[in-house]
């Protein structure tokens, strides 16, 4: 099983409003992949609760089958399509974590 976390922080220019907005998408988005991505097996966007200590405002928690899976996630048109369409316009940094357990 592999990993994939990722930490974005949403492009400082939004409003208040708008990163709510930018964040609920991103959220709807990716969760909308499970069961449409091969091999990925488990996806969670976490947006609600985040502290003042926090320096990301949006993580990504999944669980791929295998390291092959991951590559094919990464490249599969449903996935590329939120990528390109509301995570990549949207956030302005982006630290991902991927392992194996």
């Amino acid at each position: 099983m592999v990993k994939h976390i990722i930490l974005w922080r949403l492009r400082a220019e939004l409003s208040a409003e708008d990163k709510r907005a930018k964040a609920l998408a991103i959220k709807q988005g990716l969760e909308s992949l499970k069961g449409r991505v091969p091999g990925l097996v488990d996806i969670h966007v976490q947006i609600d609760g985040r502290l003042d200590s926090s320096n990301a405002d949006i993580m990504l928690d999944s669980t791929l089958e295998s390291p092959e899976a991951l590559r094919g996630y990464a490249v599969h048109p449903a996935h590329v399509a939120v990528a390109d369409g509301v995570v990549r316009p949207n956030t302005e940094l982006r630290t991902c974590i991927d392992y194996e357990y």
